[in-house]
C-alpha cells in the first residue's frame, strides 16, 4: 500500500521515518513528494499500524493527516 502523510512542523526526516518503518517492514520506502509537504510511505502496514510506529518516532499522526491510495497492483508478479 502506499500511504500520503501531511506533514507538520514537528515531524521527524524520512530518514528517521525509514529507519523505524524498517523494524516493521523491511521493504518499506519512505520519501517526501515533490512539494515537500507530504511524506510517502510505501508499505504493507495497515492505516492504524503505520500511525502506531509513527507515533514512536514521538511525531503525533492524526487519522486524517494519512491518506491510503488505491494499489496499482496488477497482480502479475503474483507477490
Amino acid at each position: 500500500m502506499e500511504f500520503h502523510i501531511a506533514l507538520t512542523d514537528a515531524c521527524p526526516s524520512p530518514d528517521a521515518i525509514q529507519d523505524v518503518m524498517f523494524d516493521v517492514d523491511p521493504n518499506a520506502v519512505v520519501d517526501l513528494d515533490m512539494s515537500g509537504l507530504v511524506m510517502r510511505i510505501s508499505s504493507y502496514v495497515t492505516v492504524t499500524d503505520l500511525i502506531e510506529v509513527l507515533r514512536r518516532t514521538g511525531w503525533t499522526v492524526a487519522p486524517e493527516q494519512v491518506v491510503q491510495l488505491p494499489s496499482i497492483c496488477c497482480g502479475g508478479c503474483s507477490g
